[in-house]
């Protein structure tokens, strides 16, 4: 993907978020999980597996575009899949008893 002058910023902000929501998600998700380790609390599993697929979704989407030159609708319908996934299985965490 080549990119102009004006378009440079806007590539290195958004490569920028994305590693945050990288870290963020991953960090949220190892600490869902380290609490499922401990407690062995069913609902705290499915938690850290829904945080587990939006970090994935939100990071993997962008890359599989950018690095795999993957139409941006087609990775815009694979993140928004994996983030709709997540929700569900987040959803599925506050019911689980």
């Amino acid at each position: 993907m080549s990119l102009d002058a004006a378009g440079l910023p806007i590539a290195i902000a958004l490569t920028v978020v994305k590693t945050l929501v990288l870290i963020v998600g991953g960090v949220i998700t190892f600490i869902a999980y380290k609490a499922y380790r401990r407690t062995q609390q069913p609902a705290l599993g499915y938690l850290s597996l829904g945080f587990g697929l939006i970090t994935l979704g939100l990071v993997l989407a962008g890359m599989l575009t950018e690095l795999f030159s993957m139409p941006l609708a087609t990775g815009i319908l694979l993140e928004s899949l994996l983030v709709l996934a997540g929700f569900l299985v987040i959803a599925r965490s506050l019911y689980v008893t």
